[in-house]
């Protein structure tokens, strides 16, 4: 299922602008404290580090990802998630514009 709307959250304004431009994001807090950020990818190969574990969750378009050590693209769509251990890295292609929330922790 695709999260549609996140309701209650406090939201910075100031935006996460990545790699030129090509991922922007706003950061959101939950009324329980929890971090997530909302935000697009638009087409492009780019590296990520995480500090905490991350949960990547596809609200509209596609992307293929490969995790730290694996030689393996795997396609990720609207309404699926990939888990992303924390202290690493992966990669992600995207051909068409990717909207994601990434949960962290």
């Amino acid at each position: 299922m695709t999260t549609e709307k996140i309701d209650g959250v406090s939201v910075n304004t100031q935006a996460n602008v990545y790699f030129d431009g090509k991922c922007v994001s706003h950061g959101l807090t939950l009324p329980d404290g929890t971090k997530l950020s909302v935000g697009v990818i638009l087409p492009a190969t780019l590296t990520f580090n995480t500090g905490a574990p991350e949960i990547m969750e596809c609200v509209g378009g596609s992307c293929e990802y490969k995790l730290d050590g694996s030689t393996e693209w795997v396609k990720s769509s609207a309404g699926e998630e990939f888990s992303i251990p924390g202290n690493s890295k992966f990669e992600i292609r995207v051909t068409e514009p990717y909207h994601y929330i990434c949960h962290f922790g």
